[in-house]
């Protein structure tokens, strides 16, 4: 069960682009029925549009660009994207998932049972979790494996396919003397 996102942004650009098109249409319909002077006159584009013959450079250049976008277009809509649904263990033969956000916050808040461990950030990349924290302790000796060994049994308790787990401690601006 991992659903995976949407293709939003190339969906937008086509439609973005087609919108301008239809409004200059019907700007350009609207002006030539009051009889105003015409932003995008119809009858020098269709005098334009006889006149060009189809071994014309600018049809090769408008349809080499057509193709390349329309390839463009293909492979975002093929390639595959981030899951938003992560799997969990399917136990009693019952499939469920977590948000990649829900997974966050869980960790986040795991993460920060750990003593000596502040503002804990939590960065989901492919299998791999990184967590990014502050200590106010001078001596971090064994924190970081303690983070990690940590998440490790929760992320092991909810079940999404994670291979590592990292993290990175950095000294906070304040430390205490411990």
């Amino acid at each position: 069960m991992i659903r995976r996102s949407r293709r939003a942004v190339p969906a937008m650009l086509v439609a973005v682009l087609l919108l301008a098109l239809c409004v200059a249409v019907a700007v350009s319909l609207a002006q030539r029925l009051m009889g105003a002077h015409e932003y995008l006159s119809y009858d020098a584009v269709a005098a334009e549009l006889y006149e060009t013959r189809w071994n014309d450079l600018p049809v090769l250049i408008v349809g080499v660009v057509a193709v390349v976008l329309g390839i463009v277009l293909v492979v975002a809509a093929l390639w595959p994207g981030r899951p938003v649904v992560l799997p969990i263990s399917d136990s009693d033969q019952m499939s469920a998932g977590v948000t990649r956000a829900g997974l966050r916050t869980a960790l986040r808040a795991t993460a920060g049972t750990v003593k000596g461990i502040d503002k804990p950030r939590i960065k989901l990349r492919g299998n791999t979790i990184t967590v990014i924290g502050e200590s106010r302790r001078r001596n971090t000796d064994g924190i970081a494996e303690e983070v990690c060994a940590t998440l490790t049994r929760r992320v092991q308790e909810i079940g999404p396919p994670v291979r590592r787990v990292r993290a990175r401690l950095r000294p906070s601006k304040t430390t205490e003397l411990e």
